[in-house]
Order: structure tokens, then sequence, then C-alpha cells
């Protein structure tokens, strides 16, 4: 990934570290909608979903001057399903270079036109889903011609330079043999790519989780392979700690110590708050500080290990030297031409 110019680089790690310190969210993920173009195997989205009750894009600007994260994931469901999507990030952003602002979708409806809106409106990262590296993905995500579609617009819009794009692969029982092959496909595409782990929590399936001596084999070799093509280009989004602590997630088969509700939070489509994805439970706008006292000051939950906390579950320091050391950067932003 391009490293942030100084001015951005300062903003984002001063608000960081006034959060971290008042106990407000470092990074607020926003549900716009709850309706997929995918039936994914390891998610419970899928399909239209009653949009009735989504929050309009004027009304993310409360959220923002009230929870003031320096990162905000836009998700889903499938975020692009929204045709006023831009107005929902030109809001979220609020014409300022916070916050650091990352949409997370599967692409089914990117289009050049879309990618180049959403990036005038503020969106500083695309996160695109990869399951497999070939037309695997479109039977794991039910949705047929995905990944021939991924093809073709990924290098197109890579190639126009801007190296905002990265695949997110989610890793599985399925896919454990797949990672360095993703990796290959990233580097093919000319983007960048992120791991995360998957959970059994969001559909009760155990069956995706890695549960066996030989698949926690394959983990380590993969990642060990992942770790030695690490360069200074850093077109492997994740640390060495992070990876690290994926496999020992896996390994054990839980990861206590979760910090939802404080470092992170969910914002649903219809405005509730809840600690993450994948606790229920909801609180308004202004019961936050409820919701910390109530759940995240007892919270007990070992069952996930996903992107957002793998990249918070560290120390202040060690966050401060993975961030400042490996995706900032401290000379000023060059003007092109």
């Amino acid at each position: 990934m391009r490293k942030r110019p100084f001015s951005e680089s300062l903003q984002i790690i001063a608000r960081g570290s006034v959060n971290w310190f008042a106990e407000r969210p470092i990074v607020v993920s926003f549900e716009v909608t709850d309706s997929c173009t995918c039936f994914c195997k390891h998610c419970d989205h899928g399909g239209d979903r009653d949009t009735s009750r989504n929050m309009k894009p004027a009304d993310y600007r409360r959220y923002m001057n009230v929870l003031r994260p320096s990162v905000v994931q836009i998700s889903g469901g499938e975020p692009l399903m929204r045709d006023d999507i831009v107005d929902v990030a030109r809001n979220i952003k609020g014409g300022s270079g916070l916050p650091y602002l990352i949409l997370v979708s599967n692409w089914s409806l990117m289009t050049k036109e879309r990618y180049l809106a959403l990036r005038e409106a503020g969106v500083n990262q695309f996160s695109v889903s990869l399951d497999f590296p070939d037309e695997r993905h479109d039977d794991f995500r039910v949705c047929p011609g995905l990944f021939q579609h991924m093809s073709r617009i990924i290098p197109e819009l890579a190639a126009l330079g801007h190296d905002d794009i990265v695949l997110n692969n989610c890793i599985t029982s399925e896919n454990v043999s797949e990672i360095n092959k993703a990796a290959d496909k990233a580097r093919e595409w000319g983007v960048n790519i992120s791991y995360s782990a998957y959970t059994s929590r969001r559909t009760g399936c155990r069956d995706y989780f890695l549960n066996s001596p030989e698949q926690l084999a394959i983990l380590k070799e993969q990642f060990n392979g992942i770790k030695a093509r690490m360069d200074d280009s850093h077109w492997v989004a994740n640390s060495p700690s992070t990876l690290e602590s994926t496999r020992l997630y896996f390994e054990n088969g839980r990861a206590p110590g979760c910090k939802a509700g404080l470092r992170f939070l969910v914002v649903t489509s219809d405005g509730a708050l809840q600690p993450c994805s994948m606790q229920f439970k909801r609180y308004a706008l202004h019961e936050r500080p409820r919701m910390v006292e109530e759940f995240s000051r007892h919270n007990s939950c070992d069952e996930c290990y996903v992107s957002i906390r793998s990249y918070l579950d560290k120390s202040f320091p060690q966050i401060l030297r993975e961030n400042v050391g490996g995706f900032f950067s401290f000379k000023p932003q060059q003007s092109s031409c």
C-alpha cells in the first residue's frame, strides 16, 4: 500500500492516540445495508433485505461527530447495492482528511465510474473479498461470474496507479492451502492483499474452521511462505505479528481479551450501536458509555479474530510502531501531473 502523506499520517495517529486513552473507538464499521448480492457460505447475510430503515447519508455526520473514529469501514451486506453510497462516503468523510475511509465490498457491482466517484468522495482504501484465486470463488460466494468480473475490473483500476485496492482473503478450511496462490493473484492484478480468520460465530458452522493438525500444519507452512515474501513494498498488508496471532487463534480455537465496544464497534444499517457484528446487543448512539460498562468491561467472548480486531488487539506502543513504520509516510505528498 502507498504510504500516507505527512499531514494525513499525523492526523490519523493523533486522533487514534486520543481515542485510545479516552476509551473512544479507534475504528467504526458502518454496516450501511443488510442486503447483499452474494450468499457466501461463511456469512449470515445474503440476498435482498428490508432497506426501509436504512440511515440516510446525512445521518452519518451525527455519528461521526459523536464517535470521532480515526478509521471507518463502510461495509454491509454489500454497500454498493446502495445507489447513494457515494453520498454516504462523502458525509462520513466530511470534507476533511479524517477518517481514513475503507470500503469493504465483494465488487460484484463495481465499475470504473463508481470507483472514481468513491475516491473523489474520500474513500482511501478498497477492500475486496477474495476466497479463491479462481472460479471456485464464485461457488463459495454463490455468485456466478464474479471472479471473471473481478479479473477484468481489478487490474483495470489498479493500472490507474492509486495503489488503494486490497484483496481480503478470509482463511477457512476450504482455502487454507490457497493462501500463497491468493497472494500470487494479488501480484498478478497489481494490488495488495490482507488475511483474516474465519469464525463460526457468525453462522454457527464449524465446518470451515481449521480443526485438524493437518490443516494447522498447512496454515503454518503457508504463512511462512507469506512472511518470506514481505518486502518494503508492503503489498502484504498484515504485519508478521498479526499473521502469528491469527495462526495462534486457529491453533488454540479461541482468542480471549476482545476489546469490542472500546477499540472498535459496529453501527448497524438502522443506526444501532453494537460491540461487534456478531454481538447483537443494541444501543442508541448516546448509550455508548452504557455499552462499555454493560458489555465491554465484562466481555468474555473469545470466538473470533476478525480483521478489525486483529489490527487493534495489541499494546498501544506496538500499534504505533507497526503503523507509523509500515503504513504512514513522513514525507510531504507529491503533486501529480
